[in-house]
């Protein structure tokens, strides 16, 4: 072999090697950007899902923020409303204090123009029967306003003659408390004094039992058992 078909032989090798490193070169070119896409790709979905993982949590957000916000306006309309129901059943009870008033205040005209004040006293002698019911004690203490103890000392036997015959018992002994009186009537309707709208109070003598039988205890009675009524009479349901 002579020089010349040595280098041909050189150059042929070196044509292959340089093209075997080209194609190399090529294929790891392919194959890293192959790669670089993929991860490229990778990155941006994980972005994505990020961004979308973000837009739940303040969408998720706003609408925990809105039922928060609706509950606050809803339960502020309920109370605007109970408290108008309560303004008007309050009203109520405060008229019908009122007209308590002149069930025990009538008798006073009655006696400047000596017409009779029996109603009243009627009304004074029931409510002193009802308490000996309810108490059922020999000897019993009574209260009463200071101006109503002309009226109460007037019915007193009639009372328990009639207690002891709806009983069956002897009449009992009822002692009239002439040192503490109940409350006078208000001088006006938004006193907060203590005050009375008549009727009696009834103990036994121990002062463990007390009977309180005044207009205005009747009256809390009454509006606590009606209330429900009274309510879905007005209001057209029964608030709870």
């Amino acid at each position: 072999m002579n020089d010349e078909d040595v280098s041909k032989q050189i150059h042929q090798m070196v044509r292959f090697i340089r093209q075997e490193a080209e194609e190399k070169a090529s294929e790891i070119s392919v194959s890293a950007e192959e790669e670089f896409n993929i991860e490229k790709l990778q990155l941006v979905e994980a972005e994505k899902k990020k961004i979308r993982q973000e837009y739940e949590r303040k969408e998720r957000q706003v609408e925990i923020r809105k039922k928060i916000e609706y509950s606050m306006q809803l339960n502020a309309s309920r109370i605007k409303v109970l408290q108008a129901q309560d303004d008007i059943v309050n009203y109520m009870k405060e008229t019908a204090a009122k007209e308590l008033l002149n069930v025990s205040h009538h008798h006073i005209v009655e006696d400047l123009l000596h017409v009779g004040h029996h109603e009243y006293r009627n009304l004074l002698k029931g409510l002193i029967v009802q308490s000996l019911l309810r108490l059922k004690e020999p000897s019993v203490l009574l209260r009463c306003r200071k101006h109503d103890l002309h009226m109460v000392e007037h019915v007193l036997d009639e009372a328990t003659e009639e207690y002891a015959e709806k009983a069956g018992v002897d009449p009992p002994e009822i002692i009239v408390d002439h040192n503490v009186y109940l409350p006078p009537a208000p001088k006006h309707h938004n006193t907060h004094d203590p005050y009375c709208s008549g009727g009696v109070v009834l103990a036994s003598r121990d002062g463990k039992i007390v009977c309180e039988n005044t207009l205005d205890a009747r009256l809390d009675v009454v509006f606590r058992k009606k209330l429900p009524e009274i309510r879905k009479l007005l209001f057209g349901q029964v608030a709870v």
